[in-house]
């Protein structure tokens, strides 16, 4: 019975996770260029350098003596995000979105202290929420409004548009949505929703809540079968440039829409989730063996973006 279930899932074209980690993870990204992205704050700074949108950074907190400085940083910010830098999962993200003096407020409502956010910080300090369990470094940025487009399709929180890439070639795309069950988070296996798109389009194929096909977001009752996702273009060509300047083969890129700024980078992953598979209903395979039989890759990004727009919509064969 595996055998036929994993025979059938492979005639799909579903990538498998021992597949992705040796056939593409493994040979196509380097182990010197994980650091960058394992480390959101050095990802954000790389991006930064090469002119690329990215939400605005308003301090970083190294070490527990630093905490002092904290009330001066934040004084004159009204909303504000704290993550670590080397998170994962997006655990351990403190989002503010307004605030009454010395009082802090989440989007859901409930209140955090000035020293509440202190003990937080140093929490993320020691290591809390980072990979391994080691010392970690803090970070504060703007926070993002969204764009009215997508807020219908979200509860609380920020939906993101995940973007996977191979060679630099866009192949695959979801919208994660949250929802009450994430708590206001774009985390799938928290039960927000994942949207796949058309990525030649930026339109939805299907939605999947907690591995279930889905017609309309459980919360605020608005359907999938009616989004678009604006600057499509212009989202595709900033996750072709993710892999220009991290030099990874194969990755995930976070972006997030801003209602002033427009398409922001929000983080790049070197081993993205398989999940983008289920919420589109398409396997990732064909896509990269398309790529990787094309005998020139070294293309500009427009050039990339026009062959994933031909090939890769969802009629597509290839």
């Amino acid at each position: 019975m595996w055998i036929n279930r994993h025979t059938k899932l492979r005639n799909a074209g579903v990538l498998g996770l021992n597949e992705r980690n040796v056939s593409y993870i493994s040979r196509y990204n380097k182990r010197e260029n994980f650091p960058l992205v394992d480390n959101k704050l050095k990802t954000k700074k790389a991006a930064a350098a090469v002119k690329l949108p990215v939400p605005e950074l308003l301090g970083v907190i190294e070490s527990p003596a630093q905490l002092k400085t904290l009330s001066t940083l934040l004084e004159n910010h009204q909303s504000f995000v704290i993550k670590p830098a080397r998170g994962s999962g997006g655990k351990g993200i403190l989002v503010i979105n307004r605030r009454d003096g010395e009082q802090f407020f989440k989007p859901s409502g409930a209140l955090i202290t000035h020293n509440e956010i202190r003990h937080y910080i140093s929490n993320i300090l020691s290591g809390v929420y980072s990979l391994g369990g080691k010392p970690d470094i803090a970070f504060i940025e703007t926070l993002v409004r969204g764009d009215q487009v997508l807020a219908k399709y979200s509860h609380e929180g920020l939906p993101d548009i995940r973007i996977i890439v191979f060679q630099g070639f866009p192949v695959m795309a979801m919208l994660r949505c949250p929802t009450s069950d994430s708590d206001g988070k774009a985390n799938l296996h928290q039960g927000a929703v994942g949207v796949g798109l058309d990525i030649s389009r930026g339109t939805a194929l299907k939605a999947v809540q907690h591995d279930k096909v889905i017609s309309h977001h459980p919360d605020t009752r608005v359907k999938f079968s009616d989004l678009m996702i604006p600057n499509w273009r212009k989202l595709l060509k900033l996750a072709g440039h993710c892999h220009d300047f991290t030099e990874l083969g194969y990755l995930g890129c976070d972006i997030v829409l801003d209602e002033h700024r427009g398409p922001l980078i929000l983080e790049v992953n070197a081993r993205p989730g398989l999940f983008i598979q289920i919420a589109s209903g398409i396997g990732l395979r064909p896509r990269l063996k398309n790529i990787e039989s094309l005998v020139q890759k070294d293309w500009h990004v427009d050039e990339r973006i026009n062959y994933a727009l031909e090939h890769f919509s969802a009629n597509a064969t290839s």
